[in-house]
């Protein structure tokens, strides 16, 4: 329980620096200069004033110097990083499947919201999570290290012959996510990516349906939440699938 709870104060505290990730990334600016300040007035954000949900909380979502809404976004950013950190604890039990979750975690929320927003998925994070991966995964579990090596070529390649198959509807963004991904998950990155494909699917159904075929077609949905998504499912359920699956269909 101790440690479920260190994991939910650090997982809202890691997801108000997601925030920042989100925010500025994209928009090529520092994340750590200058300090958090309120997007109306410029106004620098007191330490008391920045604690992950319960100041927002308190704020009742507005600035206390100029009054300006702040988004519901920050803290539900933050409560939502917060309870994936604690399910990755609760549902493994080894510092490396826990760690390797717990970043994967970190890096997926962040790319998701900028894919999102954006239509792009920084390189600086999927590059960051490559090496991270392969130091977590070589210092804690290098016996695992080819599986998620092969992984990560699989899930990489099969989304690049897809980027090549269809340029408008897959960008070199998600096929590096989709690697990176790999690198964390191994074999469970296979029912990431079909989750993945399955909810993107759903959802350009429902898009044709609302707007009609013509339209429907030409409305463009970043694939990235869909991959973070599939990664966040895989985490959780992903070597389950994968051992029912073998038990099922290769026994």
């Amino acid at each position: 329980m101790q440690t479920a709870t260190l994991a939910g104060v650090l997982g809202a505290v890691f997801g108000s620096f997601l925030n920042v990730v989100a925010y500025r990334l994209p928009r090529q600016e520092s994340l750590i200069t200058p300090a958090s300040h309120c997007p109306s007035c410029g106004t620098p954000v007191k330490p008391y004033d920045n604690i992950p949900i319960l100041s927002w909380l308190l704020l009742r979502g507005h600035c206390r110097s100029c009054g300006g809404a702040i988004s519901p976004r920050y803290p539900l950013v933050e409560a939502l990083t917060a309870a994936l950190c604690v399910g990755a604890v609760l549902v493994h039990h080894s510092a490396s499947a826990i760690a390797l979750s717990a970043v994967l975690i970190l890096l997926v929320v962040p790319a998701a919201l900028i894919d999102l927003e954006y239509r792009i998925i920084p390189n600086r994070i999927t590059a960051l999570g490559a090496v991270l991966a392969l130091v977590l995964g070589l210092a804690l579990d290098p016996a695992g290290e080819p599986e998620r090596l092969i992984a990560c070529g699989a899930a990489g390649g099969f989304l690049l012959l897809a980027a090549l198959a269809y340029p408008g509807g897959m960008g070199m963004g998600d096929v590096k996510l989709a690697g990176m991904m790999g690198l964390f998950l191994g074999a469970a990155v296979a029912p990431a990516l079909l989750i993945a494909l399955v909810a993107g699917v759903a959802l350009g159904m429902v898009v044709i349906y609302r707007k009609g075929a013509r339209a429907g077609r030409k409305t463009a949905v970043p694939f990235g939440p869909f991959l973070a998504f599939g990664a966040l499912a895989a985490v959780f359920v992903g070597h389950q699938l994968v051992g029912v699956y073998v038990n099922h269909f290769l026994h």
